[in-house]
């Protein structure tokens, strides 16, 4: 390999596989592999913005998205990354190692031999600086130094405990520096001292140390300063920890940092903050009155409070609205990373947060910016560490000079000790961006890109709902990344349309990653017949959704939700996936039964998350199926009340204080008369469609949309074969032509056309699914509501 080896920009994901798990093995799409001229096996070179490691590639799986690397925290953690940071990837020259020196802690380095050591690190591919664990490389199940590595793992095991899985060492020095392959021949010695172990996620599982080396054990961090341990126990500082690398031996501002946020990321103009502009205004009087016009305040005999609360959905850009507005004030940044800070011990926790007080209040006008501040001081059983958080935030926000903004995609469950007087005065809530903005968005990440006059980010932007200013950001790389394989011997490579509409396959947005229910591609258009049906539908859902400005110019409320039934399999889950696709909207698929737990209470708070959720992804389509399952009548259920009190969460949430704006609930059943009637009223689901089984006509159009893309000879009449299908549901069509495609191929696999033959066979095989009394009785059912 030479120094001019391909490159690639990825965006790093923390879903590594099992066994991958901080061995150093690093997955990249197979395409991936091959336009960087890579196999299963071959060391590669990670650039972050902050350092310089290496790793093991191993195929990860052809159906994901081609611009994602996926590495497990170890790795990312040696990058000094969170999850969605970009990482540059590029083969690494094989060199094999000539001489390792490891720090750890004491108990593992008086349990470990060198030779143990050197069998537990071989085949791992390692960079001086870089954390690694005792878990050996299991990779290749066929490597020849297998049975040295089963004996490796069987000795560790009796060395040092059921802990030593969770251990974590530094490499002090390697010879050389970066992409250094351990193999047999490597000589793999401890340092000097025996201090400076790493724990494990959540601090309590790995190797528990000494008594005395607990003493002399202090954090690690990385960023601008150090906060090391005062008086005799930071004079015992191990000297392992001293002898680390440059980039190693970071502060506390980049580990415990926001996930992809890097230490040389400078912040972004104002002009920049497409959808911010609001929040902006606001932080930035509230912090140029305190930190500039102090004067003012005290001849008025008050002052100002600066502590604030930034809610808002995940990547949405609370970090970046607060660092660029600290800017433009000439205030300092200090960050943490609650959920980082929360893994280790808590008393070394409240002294990170001591000195990044003490830090603050010396570089004033300073930030103090606590990014996700709920896994800190969460709202149930909140732990010591919030107790020190809330004294601290309150001493703080005291002194005029000094900001404490922390933020949270999950307000409610913040504790809410931190919520009340004096402690987090100011809320701020940065909303999703609409069509408009995410054009704009779209726009800035492709300032400096060639982009093909192909391109419109305007159908872009309207096809991206839910999409946070991170997840287009995402977008955008992935569609760089599929360019690139495109195009990989062209002079002046462009992104173009194709490559946009193929990374919006394969990105999913942030605020859906918990919806089930794939809407691509689907319309209105595609359902057939059913032209009631649609005709309600459009007037119940679509219109709520594409024109609320009109519902308020009229004065009226639009619709809060519908009820689709009908028997099964007619197609209601079908015009739901047809509806989001028409309209443009988020949907939140949820069957009943999932949002029903043991738990007292936490059904009833699943859904007040589900709507809250719902809120801000607007426009955004909640979709209920089996809603008989989840709100059936009240007084009749035998589960001690909890099918009672989510039926009374979904009658508030629907028309309670806290108003649905841009958002439509709809339900699906076969059973409505087992349906609650509380919440069929006018303001909850008021409009109830029924959806029939399909007459001869709507057969027909089932079976042509059904046989799209499928060769059908010339002597098949789908209109005489709809006649024939009574009791057919409009699932059952499509399976009679699945199966006959099924029976073309048993007769051979090299044929080209299904013919009338094989929709015979098929006919005998499925057989209609309708049920006449169910079919009867949801008949009756429909009359009776139209009489009424």
């Amino acid at each position: 390999m030479t120094s001019e080896a391909p490159s690639l920009t990825l965006t790093a994901s923390l879903r590594s596989a099992v066994l991958d798990a901080r061995r150093g093995v690093v997955r990249l799409h197979p395409e991936v592999l091959a336009a960087l001229d890579l196999n299963p096996g071959d060391p590669v070179l990670l650039r972050s913005a902050e350092r310089t490691s290496a790793g093991i590639a191993a195929a990860g799986d052809a159906t994901a998205a081609r611009g994602l690397l996926l590495a497990d925290d170890l790795t990312m953690g040696n990058l000094r990354i969170r999850d969605g940071a970009p990482v540059d990837v590029s083969a690494a020259p094989i060199q094999a190692a000539r001489t390792i020196t490891v720090s750890g802690d004491a108990t593992v380095v008086a349990a470990v031999s060198p030779e143990m050591l050197r069998l537990a690190l071989l085949s791992k591919v390692v960079t001086s600086g870089d954390d690694v664990s005792l878990l050996p490389q299991d990779l290749d199940p066929a490597h020849p130094h297998r049975p040295l590595v089963e004996s490796a793992r069987r000795s560790l095991s009796n060395a040092v405990g059921s802990g030593w899985t969770a251990a974590l060492l530094t490499v002090v020095a390697a010879e050389p520096e970066t992409a250094a392959l351990i193999t047999p021949d490597t000589i793999v010695t401890w340092s000097g001292s025996a201090g400076g172990g790493v724990w494990g996620s959540g601090g309590a599982t790995g190797v528990r140390p000494t008594a005395s080396a607990r003493a002399t054990a202090t954090p690690r961090f990385a960023g601008t300063f150090s906060p090391g341990v005062s008086g005799a126990a930071g004079a015992a500082a191990p000297v392992a920890a001293k002898a680390r690398s440059r980039n190693v031996d970071r502060s506390m501002e980049q580990v415990f940092a926001e996930p992809g946020a890097t230490l040389d990321e400078e912040p972004r103009p104002a002009e920049d903050l497409i959808g911010l502009k609001t929040q902006a205004a606001h932080l930035t009087e509230l912090f140029d009155l305190a930190f500039h016009h102090g004067e003012v305040l005290e001849r008025l005999g008050t002052t100002v409070q600066l502590g604030v609360l930034v809610t808002g959905p995940p990547g949405a850009g609370k970090s970046t609205l607060v660092r660029s507005v600290a800017q433009a004030t000439g205030a300092t940044v200090l960050r943490i990373w609650c959920p980082g800070l929360a893994a280790v011990a808590p008393d070394a926790a409240a002294e990170v947060l001591r000195q990044a007080a003490a830090k603050a209040e010396s570089d004033t006008p300073a930030v103090l910016l606590l990014n996700d501040v709920e896994a800190l001081a969460p709202r149930s059983d909140p732990p010591p560490i919030a107790t020190v958080l809330v004294q601290l935030i309150a001493r703080l926000v005291s002194e005029s000079r000094t900001a404490v903004v922390c933020t949270t995609s999950r307000p409610e469950d913040v504790d809410a000790g931190l919520r009340r007087p004096g402690v987090l005065d100011h809320e701020l809530r940065v909303p999703m961006p609409d069509a408009n903005e995410r054009r704009d968005l779209l726009a800035l990440f492709t300032r400096n890109l060639p982009v093909a006059d192909d391109v419109s980010l305007d159908d872009v932007a309207a096809r991206t709902p839910g999409f946070v200013a991170a997840d287009l950001g995402t977008l955008v790389r992935e569609a760089g990344v599929r360019a690139a394989m495109r195009q990989r011997d062209a002079e002046t490579p462009e992104i173009a349309k194709v490559d946009l509409d193929a990374a919006a396959q394969s990105v999913r947005p942030t605020s859906m990653a918990e919806s089930t229910l794939e809407v691509a591609s689907l319309s209105l258009d595609d359902v057939g017949d059913m032209k009631e049906v649609k005709e309600a539908l459009t007037e119940s859902v679509l219109w709520p959704l594409r024109y609320p400005d009109t519902f308020t110019r009229l004065g009226v409320d639009p619709p809060r939700g519908v009820l689709l039934y009908g028997p099964p399999g007619c197609g209601k889950t079908f015009l739901v996936r047809a509806l989001a696709g028409t309209g443009q909207a988020n949907v939140l698929a949820v069957k009943g039964a999932e949002l029903l737990t043991k738990w007292v209470g936490e059904s009833e708070r699943s859904v007040r998350e589900l709507f809250r959720r719902a809120r801000e992804a607007a426009p955004t389509l909640i979709f209920l199926d089996e809603v008989d399952a989840l709100a059936p009548v009240r007084g009749q259920s035998t589960d001690g009340g909890t099918t009672d009190r989510v039926v009374a969460a979904l009658l508030t949430e629907l028309d309670g204080v806290e108003g649905l704006r841009n958002v439509v609930v709809v339900g699906a059943t076969n059973r409505p008369d087992m349906v609650d009637p509380a919440l069929l009223r006018p303001g909850r689901l008021e409009r109830l469609v029924f959806v029939p089984p399909p007459d001869a006509e709507a057969r027909a159009d089932i079976l042509r949309a059904a046989s799209r893309k499928v060769p059908l000879s010339t002597d098949i009449e789908l209109a005489d074969v709809a006649r024939e299908l009574d009791g057919f549901s409009s699932a059952d069509c499509a399976a009679l032509v699945r199966e006959a495609a099924l029976a073309a191929m048993r007769e051979s696999m090299d044929t080209a056309e299904v013919t009338a033959a094989h929709l015979a066979t098929a006919r005998r095989r499925v057989r209609p699914s309708l049920d006449p009394v169910q079919v009867a009785h949801l008949a009756s059912y429909a009359e009776q509501r139209e009489a009424r």
